[in-house]
């Protein structure tokens, strides 16, 4: 390949040729594209497109893609590569008008997007549509006006389950009705739930094609969602909708939940059960995992395929690989969280270190608001817990404050220091930290202190007496082995042969059917049901034991106490740990024996207990009127240190910990006085009135240059390229014109390596598909071809002997001899490998 076919013509020429559009008559079809004012394209124009991004001769140049029938379809307005194609909106719907398109492409080479003029804004897509691909979208017609003028009431979903439930004599009855709703399942909204459709209604008529619901955990998202579902497919604004998950569990829940409350009017199906017929679906549930392997979204689908695109748990979906996923079909959007955007805004970004994962999801849910369309930060609908609890949908927690005295020293600035014997013989100290905890630092007795007291003190199941149904989150898997075995040894005394082992269960990733034992947990027959009362259907297990396993999305409304056995970095997790609980729930539910029921005196669920051991909620809920706070017993170690802390060898801990703690502090200090730095780079650039000028004039070159010239290498401030990519933490080499995109708001934050690998690749796969039985070889070998200097220049030398050593040999072994020779000549010819030096 030329230098000339790098530019961004030749590279959409490429694209269109690649998608089934041709430039000239042959074998394979005629020609349907041509140049603006209906000029047809010749070999001159081809050669032309590669000299001069936006002249040729005849003036401006765009493309026009005409239909099957010769007729005008699609403009194509092309822009230089370094230029957003965006800023060529405006132009490229005056023509499209004047040609009685409906559709528009713009392009840049590197970043495409597609138009509907009849829907609302582009959308970014990673590979241009074929012709038939449009041709069949061309016949969906929506009517916006339509979802905005269709009635929503409560009975919206009851109508599709039961349209004649009005009519029906024991709804008619005051004093069947509420037997008769349960009995049928009717899922009647409550009014927040309406007011969220509203809301979709009313930013579709404010033009807006994206949307995010900010709901607290046990709100009905999923009966929303099914909702707005309806009013997308019922008005016609809508063929076919894409509901994405992140975890199994959840895939199978959404499409009953769509079965139960849609069946009647649309099909719902589970994408991996149904891989040759989810056409005939309306409804299509999939995790994103499923959709991502072996980027098969790109290999199955077209970007038309879905005109809704729903991500429950939206802040996990719009990360890293998938979000390619989601933005690759250009429909409108919805994203559905329960992490309440209040608790970021007491994080002080400017008083905490880079490296502080709390910072970091803040970080990553701003960015979920500026994903779905929120660029004020507020969302589409909220509805919090506090309104939920307000309302008496929801139930608050009663925090169980509690710590011993080595957990309190963890919490504490100076940690929990013990003595050690250093390298030198000589009587040292070691300091730990909560984080520390059941990762470096062991004690037994700090473990069964923390049991003990969760035992005592735990809510108990109003119908049998027994511990209510718990949740606890460990630190590890080892860790949660550790609990789960000792609270099995304090009920096998406090209740002789009556649980067997199963009263507390491990629930984790290393554990076969872990899975389905939170189903059965849910359904109350993990371990067997109706331990102590034949005719009450609850769980003879009463503590499911984890580290993440369900802190999303998992529904158990029986809940009564969920417990904290290990420090939480993250809100996100944090919020959704604690609304596990959050539920409303009648005991009385799963009990056949009508006596004992009478003898109930509070069957309801009125709140449930949040056991805390590691001041998580101190952190996160400042003000928060701890309902409970215990002061556990201190026991200390013994003389000969049985059962006290079992701290391992010196030579088992990292190779210096507290010289790594020291350095942590001094790195975060250091990271700060970093950030101000960029801090002050980025004011000089944003109040520079020359800046401000050439930017609204979308002009980056002449910023760059201007910068280069006036601000850059100057005594006052010295600021250069080299302080400012240190200032970073990015792990590849920045240019200034990242920099610069990244100032004024281009790009919302700095790619890491791997990132930017995964779009290279993902840019690569688009247009050549390696199958799927080579697709990680060629994934591979791509990526260490970019960024292991040795392998490169072993393929470059074709010394192929040095592959015996080198741990990328395997990966070229098992690449076809086509795709040994295309990927580095398209690295060559597309990839800037000066971009991943650190």
């Amino acid at each position: 390949m030329s230098a000339k076919e790098a530019q961004a013509r030749i590279k959409i020429n490429k694209l269109l040729e690649e998608a089934g559009w041709h430039f000239f008559d042959s074998e394979k079809g005629n020609a349907n594209i041509i140049l603006e004012n209906n000029t047809k394209i010749t070999q001159k124009h081809i050669n032309e497109l590669g000299d001069n991004f936006e002249k040729t001769s005849n003036g401006f140049i765009d493309y026009l893609l005409l239909d099957d029938k010769g007729f005008p379809f699609i403009v194509l307005e092309a822009k230089k590569e370094e230029v957003n194609p965006l800023f060529a909106k405006e132009q490229a719907r005056k023509y499209a008008n004047s040609q009685n398109c409906r559709f528009v492409i713009l392009s840049n080479g590197n970043l495409h997007y597609f138009w509907d003029l009849l829907k609302g804004n582009p959308n970014v897509i990673s590979k241009f549509p074929s012709p038939a691909t449009v041709i069949g979208y061309k016949s969906f017609k929506p009517s916006p006006q339509s979802l905005i003028n269709e009635v929503v009431k409560d009975d919206y979903i009851v109508k599709t389950q039961k349209p004649l439930y009005a009519q029906d004599p024991r709804y008619i009855d005051d004093s069947q009705r509420k037997n008769y709703i349960e009995e049928n399942k009717l899922r009647f909204l409550r009014y927040y739930q309406v007011r969220a459709v509203e809301r979709i209604q009313e930013e579709v008529k404010a033009g807006k094609d994206r949307f995010l619901f900010e709901m607290a955990t046990g709100t009905g998202k999923t009966l929303i969602a099914s909702a707005v579902i309806k009013l997308f497919l019922r008005s016609g604004n809508a063929r076919r909708v894409l509901f994405l998950v992140d975890r199994l569990e959840l895939e199978d829940q959404a499409d009953k939940a769509f079965k139960e409350h849609l069946r009647n009017d649309y099909k719902s199906c589970i994408y991996k059960e149904n891989r040759d017929d989810w056409r005939k679906s309306e409804i299509v549930v999939s995790t994103v995992q499923s959709f991502l392997f072996n980027n098969k979204y790109k290999r199955i689908f077209s970007p038309t395929d879905f005109d809704l695109v729903i991500s429950d748990e939206a802040h996990r979906s719009i990360g890293g690989n998938s979000r390619a996923v989601f933005e690759y079909f250009i429909g409108y959007k919805l994203g559905l969280t329960a992490t309440p955007k209040d608790y970021l805004k007491k994080i002080d970004a400017k008083k905490l270190s880079q490296k502080d994962p709390r910072e970091l999801e803040r970080r990553m849910l701003l960015d979920t608001y500026k994903t779905f369309g929120c660029d004020d930060a507020k969302p589409t609908f909220q509805y919090s817990l506090l309104q939920g609890v307000k309302d008496g949908f929801l139930v608050n927690p009663v925090v169980v404050d509690a710590r011993t005295e080595i957990t309190t020293q963890l919490l504490s600035d100076e940690g929990y220091i013990v003595p050690v014997i250093n390298e030198k013989g000589e009587d040292d100290t070691e300091s730990f930290f909560q984080r520390d905890f059941e990762k470096k630092f062991f004690s037994d007795n700090t473990n069964k202190i923390i049991c003990k007291t969760f035992l005592e003190n735990a809510f108990r199941d109003p119908v049998t007496d027994e511990l209510g149904k718990s949740i606890i989150f460990c630190v590890s898997q080892n860790h949660s082995a550790k609990i789960t075995q000792i609270l099995n040894v304090f009920a096998d005394k406090a209740f002789p042969g009556k649980y067997n082992s199963d009263f507390a269960v491990q629930v984790t990733s290393s554990v076969n059917n872990s899975q389905q034992f939170t189903l059965n947990f849910t359904n109350n027959n993990l371990g067997g049901s109706g331990n102590f009362n034949p005719l009450y259907k609850t769980s003879k297990t009463r503590v499911c034991v984890t580290v993440g396993m369900t802190t999303t999305g998992y529904d158990c409304p029986d809940l009564l106490n969920v417990c904290l056995m290990r420090p939480i970095f993250s809100p996100t997790d944090f919020i959704q740990i604690k609304g596990r609980g959050t539920r409303k729930h009648n005991f009385l539910k799963t009990l056949l024996d009508k006596e004992l029921a009478k003898q109930i005196p509070q069957p309801d669920k009125l709140n449930f207990k949040l056991f805390d051991f590691f001041a998580n909620c101190e952190y996160f809920e400042e003000k928060f009127n701890y309902d409970v706070i215990l002061k556990l017993p201190v026991e200390r170690p013994s003389e000969g240190g049985g059962g006290g802390i079992i701290y391992d060898d010196f030579s088992n801990f990292d190779p210096d910990p507290l010289k790594l703690m020291t350095v942590s502090e001094v790195g975060s200090k250091g990271m700060k006085i970093d950030r101000m730095y960029f801090d002050h780079f980025e004011d000089i650039i944003k109040k520079d009135a020359e800046i401000q000028k050439l930017n609204e004039q979308n002009d980056l070159d002449a910023i760059e240059k201007y910068i280069l010239q006036n601000i850059l290498d100057k005594p006052e401030e010295y600021y250069n390229l080299e302080k400012l990519r240190d200032s970073m933490k990015v792990d590849r080499r920045l240019t200034l014109r990242e920099i610069i995109e990244k100032v004024l708001g281009y790009i919302p934050y700095f790619k890491s390596k791997d990132e930017l690998l995964e779009d290279e690749f993902d840019r690569f796969d688009t247009r050549y598909l390696p199958d799927e039985d080579s697709f990680i070889y060629a994934k591979n070998f791509f990526k260490s071809y970019i960024t292991d200097t040795d392998f490169r220049n072993i393929i470059e030398s074709k010394n192929f002997a040095l592959l015996n050593t080198n741990p990328n040999g395997n990966v070229y072994r098992n690449l076809s001899p086509e795709m040994r020779t295309l990927i580095p000549e398209y690295i060559k010819d597309n990839v800037s490998l000066n971009r991943y030096m650190a």
